[in-house]
């Protein structure tokens, strides 16, 4: 019983930190909005670059995608704090019926995932130049892939 409460509490604890990133993302608009503002216009790549034509220096492009992000994020804590929920109803159950109910705790785990890794790591991160604004961007990204991944692979463990 030990190890379903610690999948639950886990699951939820990154259900509650995406839901905090998202809701910061709201009433914190610009701090992060200017990061992918900044980012997306590779103002950090040298003039001459190869890599310039990548640049999207669009107002309302950089809106969209940031809104994008927002909702991704909003969607994947739903979809975590729903499968916490599912899980905490199915906490005392027999295994076949524990495991079932991990299903919607896992896929907003892996949008986190993904968006962390796609998103901000590769498009981001390379696509974008990303890591010409400063290390820590990257880093912050990959501490959330870590965390989300560590607690998917935990939770996605078989209970007997």
């Amino acid at each position: 019983m030990l190890i379903r409460y610690s999948k639950i509490f886990l699951a939820a604890a990154l259900g509650v930190l995406i839901l905090l990133v998202a809701i910061n993302n709201v009433t914190d608009y610009n701090t992060n909005y200017d990061v992918v503002s900044h980012v997306m216009s590779m103002d950090q790549v040298p003039a001459g670059s190869p890599l310039e034509w990548r640049a999207v220096t669009n107002v309302t492009l950089h809106r969209a995608l940031y809104a994008f992000i927002i909702g991704i994020e909003f969607s994947a804590a739903a979809l975590v704090l729903a499968g916490v929920w599912r899980l905490i109803l199915a906490r005392k159950a027999e295994a076949a019926r524990f495991n079932a109910a991990k299903d919607i705790a896992i896929s907003g785990l892996a949008l986190a995932v993904g968006l962390y890794l796609l998103g901000f790591m590769a498009v981001g991160g390379e696509w974008f130049q990303m890591w010409r604004t400063g290390p820590d961007l990257q880093q912050a990204a990959f501490r959330f892939i870590g965390c989300a991944a560590l607690a998917m692979l935990f939770l996605c463990q078989r209970d007997d």
